[in-house]
């Protein structure tokens, strides 16, 4: 696998729940990190998570601090985004980005592979 896979969009009333699934390539080096991005149409990719795979260390965006939990399995090689008191604001296509190297976790060009995305809509 060569390149990560997202599941778990939906659509959602504000206040509601989902969890996103993402099925990381394989794993080469223990201490790297895997996260979550979000990117509305006409705006940059954001920043929302990621954690790293030898230890769980995690960093979360100021946004979802509090309503968003990543987490990983290790023996399925697969990284979740559960997110909780939903907003509208939420809204976008979230993609998995694995295997960052380093510590920078927020810039999207130190991950190397990208997945194709999953839509999350979140309704008033």
């Amino acid at each position: 696998q060569v390149q990560p896979v997202e599941s778990g969009g939906g659509l959602v009333q504000a206040g509601g729940s989902l969890r996103l699934s993402c099925a990381a390539v394989r794993r080469i080096f223990s201490s790297s990190w895997t996260g979550w991005f979000r990117q509305v149409p006409g705006k940059d990719r954001e920043f929302v998570a990621a954690i790293r795979w030898n230890d769980g260390n995690t960093n979360y965006a100021d946004s979802v601090k509090g309503r968003f939990t990543i987490s990983r399995d290790n023996a399925a090689n697969t990284v979740y985004l559960q997110m909780n008191s939903l907003k509208p604001e939420d809204t976008a296509k979230y993609f998995c980005a694995d295997d960052n190297r380093y510590s920078t976790t927020h810039v999207a060009g130190f991950y190397n592979y990208w997945g194709q995305g999953t839509q999350v809509t979140v309704s008033s």
